[in-house]
């Protein structure tokens, strides 16, 4: 009888060791100078969403937990593909404290947008929570997906980590400087709704222009602190105003938005009368 006895030796391959680089091709495109184009996941849940919005040309995805009801579970699913598709997603956790920021950072989400930052102080909080010593204290955990399950480069994953402040009130912007000057926030954005609501314009005809005037605000204060700017559109037209002004970072629309604008139009070409 013939024995075959054969000795190997496991080496990780180059592909191997560049699924642990730890890596965000979102902040490498930023600091190469490209206008990065995202949106707004609130209602789908199967992570291969990811994959049809890579291949649409989109850059990244941006998941609502605050508005929307994706579990822990859905998100860390999202995140892993992200990750090996190199199309990362950024999440807005209900708050942004250490047990929100924790968590969504270990189960492999390199990016965060954060509600209801008013205060330096809070904006401080925020990233002591996400970055490890000496740039914060975030909690320290083992190998994970947030590691790609490789031993842990600390600087290499503060560095791709990347924090995305919301100004939603006019408290955040009485801060506004004490805010974007705050080390380790990488990007600022407002929430347009919420901040209308609370200056008394929502609904009114003076809200596009208080709102427009808050932006413009953002993009000065965070050209003169070194930030990107993130904005919400909800046209193409907006997007490619708010380009040239300067914003980085642009979310257009979102799943929902896209899926009833389409259907509706659709709907109102074929039905009787429409």
């Amino acid at each position: 009888m013939w024995r075959f006895h054969v000795a190997w030796t496991y080496r990780p391959s180059i592909a191997a060791d560049s699924l642990n680089s730890h890596a965000n091709p979102m902040k490498a495109a930023l600091a190469a100078g490209r206008v990065q184009i995202g949106t707004w996941i609130n209602l789908a849940r199967n992570p291969a969403i990811l994959t049809l919005l890579k291949s649409a040309g989109l850059d990244y995805a941006r998941v609502d937990m605050e508005h929307a009801s994706p579990s822990i579970e859905t998100v860390a699913d999202m995140a892993v593909l992200g990750r090996a598709l190199a199309f990362p997603i950024i999440v807005r956790p209900p708050a942004g404290n250490r047990e929100w920021i924790t968590r969504l950072l270990d189960v492999g989400v390199q990016g965060l947008h954060i509600p209801q930052v008013d205060t330096p102080e809070i904006a401080r909080e925020v990233v002591n929570a996400s970055r490890y010593a000496p740039e914060g204290l975030r909690g320290m955990s083992g190998i994970g997906p947030h590691t790609d399950f490789g031993p842990p480069d600390f600087a290499a994953l503060n560095a791709a980590v990347h924090l995305t402040v919301m100004f939603e009130s006019a408290e955040a912007f009485r801060h506004i400087d004490g805010i974007l000057a705050t080390p380790g926030i990488d990007a600022v954005t407002l929430g347009p709704s919420d901040l209308a609501q609370e200056l008394g314009v929502m609904g009114t005809p003076r809200q596009a222009r208080v709102i427009d005037e808050h932006r413009d605000r953002l993009i000065d204060s965070a050209r003169r602190h070194g930030k990107q700017v993130a904005m919400l559109v909800q046209t193409l037209e907006e997007a490619e105003r708010w380009i040239v002004a300067g914003v980085q970072i642009i979310a257009y629309a979102s799943d929902v938005a896209i899926l009833h604008r389409g259907f509706a139009a659709a709907s109102a070409r074929l039905k009787p009368g429409g």
